[in-house]
């Protein structure tokens, strides 16, 4: 009880502060909720996009959006390991944004960043499974990019400059 207490108090003693303090009404919460994803090509884009809207916790109408999120990404899935019959034995998916975060009053880049994230994947001898883990590893790339980009814009819209 004792160790915990004085672990309290050190956590208290440094400066730092959660960051979603006053849960839905707090500033971060509302500053998310007031930011707009356009629209993001391709069927990875798409996977992102819904990962940012259900992180935002925006409907994504964007009818009273303070900001425009830009994402630009770069999906590459690319064999490597290669074995003695001339096959490839793994492979590794990459997903990588680039992402700026507009003030629609003024027009101001108010971020402008990157998140990316990757996974191997084994290459089996049947072709549903190695499509199927494709597709599952784009689909985890997706909700990590989108919950990265997340963070990046809940620190800024907080008012941290050094990420």
């Amino acid at each position: 009880m004792l160790i915990a207490f004085a672990a309290a108090l050190a956590l208290a003693g440094c400066g730092l502060q959660p960051m979603y303090a006053g849960g839905g009404s707090g500033k971060v919460a509302r500053g998310l909720s007031d930011v707009q994803v356009s629209a993001i090509e391709g069927r990875a884009g798409w996977l992102v996009r819904n990962a940012l809207l259900d992180r935002l916790g925006s409907d994504g109408s964007g009818s009273s959006a303070r900001y425009r999120l830009d994402v630009r990404l770069d999906d590459n899935l690319e064999g490597f390991a290669l074995l003695s019959d001339d096959t490839i034995g793994r492979e590794r998916r990459t997903l990588r944004a680039r992402y700026q975060l507009v003030d629609l009053s003024s027009g101001d880049v108010v971020l402008d960043a990157t998140a990316g994230s990757d996974a191997g994947i084994d290459v089996v001898s049947s072709d549903y499974a190695t499509i199927a883990a494709e597709q599952t590893a784009l689909e985890n790339l997706s909700k990590d990019v989108a919950s990265r980009i997340v963070t990046s814009i809940a620190l800024r819209l907080r008012g941290d400059t050094a990420q």
